[in-house]
């Protein structure tokens, strides 16, 4: 149950520590897909608030995993952020 909200955390970690170390487009787009083939059969890969609002008003993500999505994105995102200033600054 909780493997989908460690891969989104993980996932958007993985992406938000790219852009803050590299902030260059192709591993930015390198490291969303290497990121989307791997957690998207678990998770379906939206690593991004935006994109788990867009899943669910499309219907593919149930009501009850959009406001833990959304938690476990920003907690990724700050995360990485942490991690780029922790051991890359």
């Amino acid at each position: 149950m909780f493997n989908k909200y460690l891969t989104e955390f993980l996932g958007t970690t993985l992406l938000s520590l790219v852009i803050f170390s590299t902030g260059n487009y192709a591993a930015i787009g390198a490291a969303l897909a290497v990121g989307v083939m791997v957690g998207g059969p678990i998770s379906g890969g939206a690593f991004n608030p935006a994109i788990a609002l867009a899943l669910y008003s499309a219907e593919k993500l149930a009501k009850r995993d959009l406001i833990p999505y959304i938690i476990v994105e920003l907690l990724g995102a700050l995360f990485g952020l942490w991690a780029y200033k922790k051991f890359f600054r």
